[in-house]
């Protein structure tokens, strides 16, 4: 956390910098606390629906800067992050929404992830999401938010998959900017929150299929979709349901390679075994 903190406060950005840590089921760290007017720090506790989603969204609702950025607890920011972003803006006076790419960080392994343009489209993210856009690069206008594509949906279980939720609904009011550099490094390992919490994915992605029209129209990612879920109730040792997603996979997209993963799982190949080998690349299911 004072890592993570330290990387935010430590910008070269010209402008004042607010940080609010929303501490979701603990007790706030009141020696987080800093009054500097230029970079500030407060401290307080989740007021919505415990959980990721809740912190965030506790947290946007505290502030009244005319940008949020995000950044998770055991990420890292490059010095210029914010300032090649807003830089973005100023460039794009119509954009809302501004990511960088990333740098995965895996045990003595580290990957970077670039997305190879400098602007997403809602078709786009429709048929992926595009994970070198991680939540911890997110910067946007608050207006945009609160008065346009909404608040991190909290319905989700557990916020699986809820920024991939986040940039489809504010791609399909602006295109995304984005700023094609590693300018944030991204801490994965095997102790992740998010790591094997199987069922809860399914039911999010079973979600998003439901939401998302723009999702179920595109063949490549509605197929991403069944890829998953195959593998993830694979996972969980669901096999009716694992062989049910498969197939519509194939029919939707042969070509997903998911979808041959989760039949590995249903054959007996551990899943886990398969995410760590993907992890160690920067990747994941």
């Amino acid at each position: 956390m004072r890592k993570t903190l330290a990387s935010i406060l430590a910008k070269e950005y010209a402008g004042d910098i607010q940080v609010v840590i929303v501490f979701d089921r603990s007790e706030p760290d009141t020696s987080l606390v800093q009054d500097d007017p230029h970079r500030s720090v407060r401290v307080m506790a989740n007021s919505r629906t415990p959980g990721l989603a809740g912190g965030r969204n506790t947290g946007i609702l505290e502030l009244s800067t005319e940008l949020i950025a995000f950044c998770d607890d055991d990420d890292t920011w490059a010095p210029t992050k914010l300032t090649r972003q807003v830089e973005r803006l100023h460039e794009q006076p119509d954009a809302e929404f501004v990511t960088t790419a990333m740098r995965v960080i895996w045990g003595d392994t580290s990957t970077i992830r670039v997305a190879d343009r400098s602007e997403v489209t809602i078709t786009e993210l429709a048929r992926s999401r595009m994970p070198m856009l991680h939540s911890s690069s997110f910067l946007f206008r608050k207006s945009a938010m609160v008065d346009g594509f909404g608040l991190v949906d909290e319905t989700l279980p557990r916020s699986m998959a809820e920024d991939w939720d986040l940039l489809i609904r504010a791609a399909r009011r602006r295109p995304i900017q984005h700023v094609d550099e590693p300018l944030i490094d991204v801490l994965w390992g095997q102790t992740s929150y998010f790591n094997d919490a199987w069922h809860d994915k399914n039911v999010a992605h079973q979600m998003l299929l439901d939401q998302h029209p723009e999702i179920r129209a595109d063949k490549i990612g509605a197929g991403l979709q069944y890829g998953k879920l195959t593998f993830g109730h694979a996972a969980v040792g669901e096999r009716r349901q694992a062989l049910h997603y498969a197939r519509q996979g194939f029919r939707t997209n042969w070509k997903e390679p998911r979808t041959v993963l989760g039949l590995l799982v249903v054959a007996g190949v551990p899943p886990e075994w398969i995410q760590r080998k993907l992890n160690e690349r920067g990747r994941g299911i």
